[in-house]
């Protein structure tokens, strides 16, 4: 039986701490891509995920796009992306995209994706149409791929990758104790392997973890331990932020020393690169992670 965390009525009136306030997405860049974002009818990871960093990363003029719809077959418990049948996916959506990034004319562009298990190729064609049309019309920019667990489905890991990104990543989200809770339709080894043969097919790895899920220290230290015998180069680790009422809550704020600690621990325990902070998303800054 699984150990769930103990979470009491006065951890779920508790308020956030000082050190996770945001400020409200404002500028003229803000607006640029906000336009841009519904001029395209594009979705965003930012929006679906109540991202506490929309409004600094739109600022600065990028964006993290979800392509394949904004739907997910998956019913995580920390996830705000809506559940359910997705329509049938856009064809068209890879040329939307890239023609998007070509004209925020960013450096660097973070694609995502809606899991989407009734596809026999779990959405692999489109991840590679995106990676290549974006590419060609934007031969400078950098990309990172944030792709979905593909269930063992290997063929569509590799269409996933082969299209010229710089970075792969598949977050964990959580230590391999609360799978069953945080991602019942994941599996903990699963996701390693997915690491593992990613960076077996010569691509630069990351994954991200969430803090305040209920997890010990010693649970964390074992994931980073995994994470580096698997491959993976780059790790995040940010806050869990209880997106509504109908998602799991929030065992606990994690302190930024903490989280400094975290990325002490990381680092030694041979991770090549490790962003921790309250904040912190697997998006978040992540043009520093292409050349570590």
């Amino acid at each position: 039986m699984i150990e769930l965390p103990v979470i009491s009525e006065e951890a779920t009136r508790r308020k956030k701490p000082e050190w996770l306030r945001v400020k409200l997405p404002v500028g003229t860049e803000y607006a640029k891509v906000r336009k841009l974002v519904d001029q395209h009818k594009l979705h965003t990871i930012c929006e679906s995920g109540n991202c506490p960093n929309m409004g600094e990363c739109w600022g600065a003029g990028t964006a993290t796009f979800m392509i394949l719809g904004n739907v997910c077959t998956r019913s995580c418990s920390f996830c705000a992306v809506a559940t359910g049948r997705p329509n049938e996916y856009d064809t068209d959506e890879p040329r939307r995209v890239a023609e998007a990034i070509q004209l925020m004319g960013v450096k660097h562009a973070v694609i995502t994706s809606v899991n989407r298990d009734e596809l026999k190729d779990r959405g692999a064609e489109i991840w590679y149409q995106t990676v290549v049309l974006t590419k060609e019309l934007s031969p400078s920019t950098t990309i990172e791929t944030l792709i979905p667990d593909v269930k063992s489905n290997w063929d569509a890991l590799y269409r996933m990758i082969e299209g010229g990104q710089e970075v792969v990543s598949h977050n964990m989200e959580t230590v391999g104790r609360l799978y069953r809770m945080v991602r019942p339709q994941a599996k903990y080894e699963r996701s390693l392997e997915q690491i593992k043969l990613t960076k077996a097919a010569g691509k630069r790895t990351k994954t991200g973890i969430m803090l305040g899920l209920g997890e010990s220290k010693e649970e964390v230290y074992q994931a980073m331990d995994d994470l580096a015998a698997n491959g993976c180069d780059i790790l995040t680790l940010g806050q869990y932020l209880q997106p509504t009422k109908m998602h799991i809550e929030v065992a606990e704020f994690i302190h930024p020393d903490t989280f400094a600690h975290y990325q002490e621990e990381g680092l030694q325990r041979g991770l090549k690169y490790v962003e921790s902070g309250p904040l912190v998303r697997s998006s978040y800054h992540a043009e520093r992670h292409v050349h570590v």
